[in-house]
């Protein structure tokens, strides 16, 4: 693992990001909330706009585009809704491109009956917490609590860990106002965008510059990815200033859109 070092902005009289594209082509793989759409209090009001539609449509028709997220594979290429992208669902356990490209992980028979069981265990916290909502993905179980009370959430959180701890081979996931229950198998993000990148025959294209870009916890295995193997740009969306494996940050998702604007 590489150290973290203060990310530098995409944008500004002193970046020298748009250097490292020169004879190079970026394939750029995208989280999905905070990054394609604000941050909203409730997870299926993320819709993403039509501008980045158009903009993600204009991008997949001159270089690799992935939506790489923590959301159900099925439910990002429903809110998406472009077929000539990649889509690696829960943090990459679930991935389905173009001309064929599928993989979903081998342990599938073993862990979806799995998960439907700590779901039913995990919809308690939701009846108990006002404000609080189960969030069931394919192989991971989110529990959002942006609308519950600030007095509970120490309390809310002491529960989630005890449904935690009953169950060995789980382990947790952060993010923005959310706790995860996901399998404890050496798979994510990172993972998954190298993999990408070995199917699509990208990953020793010296022609080729990979680039993530993320806004939040799970997105750090795909910048260290990035980092130790020295393949990529991890990029930072609203940087708050913890550490990081991004290299660049980005203000909002308003720079995003501009980013894409200058790539095409």
């Amino acid at each position: 693992m590489m150290t973290e070092s203060k990310p530098k902005p995409v944008f500004g009289e002193n970046s020298d990001f748009f250097d490292l594209l020169k004879n190079k082509k970026p394939a750029l793989f995208l989280d999905y909330d905070g990054t394609l759409t604000p941050i909203v209090s409730r997870p299926e009001q993320a819709i993403i706009s039509q501008e980045m539609k158009d903009l993600l449509a204009k991008l997949a028709t001159k270089y690799t585009v992935a939506v790489v997220t923590g959301r159900d594979m099925d439910d990002v290429k429903k809110l998406v809704g472009l077929d000539n992208l990649v889509y690696a669902g829960s943090h990459g356990f679930r991935i389905s491109g173009p001309n064929g490209l599928y993989q979903e992980h081998e342990k599938t028979a073993v862990l979806l009956p799995e998960l439907s069981i700590i779901e039913k265990e995990l919809m308690d916290l939701q009846k108990k917490y006002k404000g609080v909502q189960i969030d069931r993905k394919r192989y991971a179980i989110g529990v959002h609590y942006r609308n519950a009370k600030d007095e509970d959430i120490e309390d809310l959180l002491a529960d989630f860990e005890e449904v935690l701890a009953n169950n060995p081979g789980y382990k947790k996931g952060t993010g923005k106002k959310i706790v995860e229950i996901k399998p404890d198998l050496d798979w994510h993000k990172g993972k998954a965008v190298m993999w990408i990148l070995e199917k699509l025959g990208l990953s020793n294209d010296e022609s080729v510059l990979p680039i993530y870009i993320g806004d939040d916890d799970t997105d750090e295995d795909a910048f260290e990815a990035f980092q130790d193997s020295g393949t990529g740009i991890g990029i930072m969306v609203e940087h708050t200033g913890k550490p990081t494996q991004a290299s660049y940050t980005l203000e909002n998702v308003d720079e995003v859109a501009e980013l894409f604007k200058k790539l095409l």
